[in-house]
């Protein structure tokens, strides 16, 4: 059976069912964060949300909304993992990290092997990979390492594109030749492809520079980007807020109907400044703690066994994909997939937790 804590006692699943109710029917402004959960999980914290008018937000919201703001803002190319894997002849890899955001990276995308369609079939894969650290440097045999800091990727991008578009720069000689050969290498692309993870520490402004470059070589060849989703199912929830509500994460109710604000919805500001005076946690994955400094406000937290904190109302969840069947996106295929469970037991899922306290929400404070 699932088990509930109080203040690191333990308590009956009603009872937590009922004290989680109390708290979030008697806020003002309640937050549900951190919404690492399945998708059927993100459906039931919005909901709730919604039935409380308060506000919701993913514990990756800041990875999510970096390429969410480029996408918004100036427009987005981007491929599957298996049309790279069966395409692309040149694939140019962005950041340090790829391969602890994306484990699976290299087996699916198979670099060390030549594409399988169109008229580059059969012909070597050129693989360059920009700014790795020192031990993915050596993971791709063969692959052309171009040294730099996350800080300096977006300044390294946008001297490749103008080159590729014949304008000038402000290089030496030989940097400026080896510059040119790389750029000279994107226009020969017959497929070309970037890969890159907002998580590792990517900026809006370097995925806008990447995604010009992109258009550009768009002009002449076929170019496209493969983008590695945030942590605790962030692709996944930022599919069903949009469906929901038209919005991402940072999305709120207060007025009764849904309104986005990066700024204003943000959990971390909203718990420190006091605006919300309850939140529920949800981080169902790998018990991933909130990144907020105030604990004088109530806190109800879901999360899998041996993430229970030490103060407020706990309440065990399982795993998705590991100990219950879980509709999460996939990596693999950029859509969603049925993730069946690894180790079934009989902990509930968040939806279900959130069923539950639903229910007694709508005894306590009827809507």
């Amino acid at each position: 059976m699932s088990k509930a804590t109080l203040d690191g006692k333990a308590i009956a699943l009603d009872d937590a069912y009922r004290q989680a109710a109390s708290i979030l029917s008697g806020a003002k402004f309640p937050l549900v964060a951190g919404l690492g959960a399945d998708v059927p999980g993100a459906r039931a914290a919005i909901l709730l949300a919604e039935r409380l008018r308060g506000a919701f937000d993913h514990l990756a919201s800041r990875d999510l909304l970096a390429d969410l703001d480029v996408k918004r803002s100036f427009g987005m190319f981007t491929t599957t993992a298996n049309e790279a894997r069966v395409r692309a002849d040149v694939v140019i890899l962005v950041g340090p990290g790829l391969t602890k955001q994306w484990p699976g990276m290299l087996e699916r995308l198979a670099l060390e092997q030549a594409p399988v369609h169109g008229t580059h079939a059969g012909k070597p894969r050129q693989v360059i990979w920009l700014g790795p650290d020192a031990e993915e440097a050596k993971a791709v045999p063969g692959a052309r390492i171009i040294p730099a800091t996350l800080e300096e990727i977006s300044g390294v991008l946008a001297v490749w594109r103008a080159r590729v578009g014949g304008r000038r720069v402000n290089l030496e000689a030989a940097k400026l030749e080896l510059v040119d050969g790389l750029a000279q290498t994107l226009k020969d692309a017959k497929f070309g492809c970037f890969v890159w993870a907002s998580a590792v520490g990517l900026d809006a402004l370097a995925i806008e520079m990447m995604q010009a470059l992109v258009t550009d070589l768009n002009v002449t060849t076929r170019f496209t980007g493969l983008h590695i989703g945030a942590r605790a199912g962030a692709a996944g929830v930022t599919q069903a807020s949009g469906w929901m509500t038209g919005f991402p994460p940072r999305t709120g109710f207060g007025r009764g109907y849904p309104e986005h604000d990066p700024w204003r919805f943000e959990a971390s500001r909203l718990i420190d400044s006091g605006e919300a005076d309850a939140a529920m946690w949800i981080s169902a994955f790998d018990g991933e703690a909130p990144s907020w400094t105030r604990s004088d406000i109530p806190l109800i937290t879901l999360a899998p066994a041996g993430a229970a904190p030490a103060r407020g109302l706990f309440i065990e969840v399982g795993q998705p994909g590991v100990t219950h069947d879980a509709v999460l996106m996939a990596q693999e295929t950029g859509g969603m997939t049925l993730r069946t469970a690894t180790a079934p037991s009989d902990a509930p899922t968040v939806a279900q937790v959130i069923d539950a306290i639903m229910a007694q929400v709508s005894e306590v404070s009827p809507c």
